[in-house]
């Protein structure tokens, strides 16, 4: 599944498509990890990656993929109790498993795949019994489901003793979050997803009440204990070697983010996110019966999981559009041969997401 090669042609829902600027970036010449340079590299970093995130603390950098910060949170953020976890697809049921596979007790709370969790049952679940920690994918990549984070932020607030750590994977850098204001005491994103940087590396912001408890857990192993991450970020610097040609990546995207500015950038998102829901209700209107997996008021911004006519045939439809040059998602798991995905995400534009529908209209014709 190759796309033409040319630029604006490929949106998989990660990793997403990277602007030759930000690849180029890379092949500057490597650097000391312990002079001055890298804590030149870093501070310049910070300011961009705290506006991804709309905070003002510092943002840790893990040379891992999300997956690792996702068990970094349960690691430093689980003190011998329970977990709940908020499943509603492939990449909150993986939050869940990491949690018991760190040996925790986990309650996994499931409901169906495209929909989501109302913050009133969320906060009746809480009320009903006591939790070390919460988990949830703010944007689901498996179904293209967006819960409503600020909310279930606020409902978690009122149990002290409960951290929300968050993956928002395919959130930061293309949904609108304010890590600040609406309190997670741990989100991360990984690199290759809105960021639209290569794979590699994964962010994280830690509430201080998290890092409190990291500092109390004696399970949280070398590697991700996220003390010692912002301790060194703190310094602009890493515990572990820093993948340094990565980083330089960093720098590029992150200006180039800047120059944008993150409101545009959401905004930009939500543009790309209607233009697919008017593309799939005027096929739907000429007789092809498509339709959006998400439940209406609760889809992401930047990935949408979208239902083939009869539920079948999704494989034969990425491939007749790879045929043409362009890359689509094929559906995850138990969702491979009834969906698609289209990753509108990172620096792609609503024009060359038009053309991309044109090429799936005449696929599916």
């Amino acid at each position: 599944m190759i796309s033409s090669g040319q630029f604006g042609r490929f949106f998989l829902p990660g990793p997403t498509e990277v602007h030759p600027e930000v690849l180029s970036a890379q092949a500057q010449p490597m650097i000391g990890h312990r002079g001055p340079e890298i804590v030149e590299l870093m501070r310049d970093i910070e300011p961009g990656l705290q506006e991804l995130f709309v905070t003002t603390r510092p943002v840790i950098i893990s040379t891992s993929s999300a997956s690792g910060l996702m068990e970094a949170a349960i690691r430093n953020g689980v003190v011998g109790g329970k977990v709940l976890s908020l499943v509603n697809g492939a990449f909150s049921g993986r939050f869940a498993e990491i949690a018991a596979a760190c040996g925790n007790e986990v309650e996994r709370w499931d409901v169906e795949w495209g929909t989501v969790h109302r913050p009133g049952d969320v906060a009746d679940r809480l009320a009903s019994g006591s939790y070390d920690a919460v988990t949830l994918s703010q944007s689901e990549t498996s179904t293209g489901a967006l819960q409503d984070l600020e909310a279930i932020a606020s409902v978690v607030s009122e149990h002290e003793e409960t951290m929300l750590l968050v993956d928002s994977v395919t959130g930061v850098g293309g949904v609108e979050t304010r890590t600040d204001e609406w309190g997670p005491d741990f989100i991360l994103t990984g690199s290759q997803k809105a960021v639209a940087l290569p794979p590699g590396l994964a962010f994280g912001v830690a509430s201080p009440a998290l890092l409190e408890r990291s500092a109390k857990s004696t399970n949280k192993g070398w590697y991700f204990d996220l003390v010692d991450l912002m301790d060194e970020a703190l310094q602009y610097q890493s515990p572990a070697t820093p993948a340094v040609s990565l980083l330089y990546a960093v720098q590029a995207q992150m200006r180039r983010i800047q120059a944008e500015g993150m409101k545009a950038r959401w905004q930009r998102h939500l543009e790309m996110q209607q233009r697919v829901f008017d593309w799939v209700d005027s096929m739907n209107d000429s007789g092809v019966g498509v339709g959006v997996l998400a439940s209406e008021g609760h889809r992401s911004p930047t990935v949408t999981c979208v239902r083939m006519p009869g539920d079948s045939g999704a494989p034969d439809l990425v491939a007749r559009v790879a045929e043409k040059g362009w890359v689509i998602g094929g559906g995850y798991g138990k969702l491979s041969e009834s969906t698609v995905r289209i990753g509108h995400m990172g620096d792609h534009t609503v024009a060359e997401l038009d053309e991309l529908l044109s090429v799936m209209e005449s696929a599916l014709r």
